[in-house]
């Protein structure tokens, strides 16, 4: 009996593609920070500066402090 054992551990090293960049791809990019709003009712912010869209719509005052 035979057997053939592979070397490289089945990692392609060779690298034909360019590397992944999720934002060619549509990913969302992450916002550093969410404003007290959001953060407190654990709504995704858009991290627009004065007001985010959430606190726009509702009225609501926006603010933004420093975790």
């Amino acid at each position: 009996m035979s057997t053939s054992v592979q070397s490289g551990g089945g990692r392609n090293t060779g690298g034909g593609k360019p590397p992944y960049d999720p934002l060619q791809h549509g990913a969302r990019r992450k916002i550093p920070m969410a404003c007290t709003f959001c953060r407190h009712r654990k709504l995704k912010c858009d991290g627009m500066r004065p007001q985010c869209k959430n606190c726009k719509t509702r009225g609501y005052p926006c603010f933004y402090v420093p975790v």
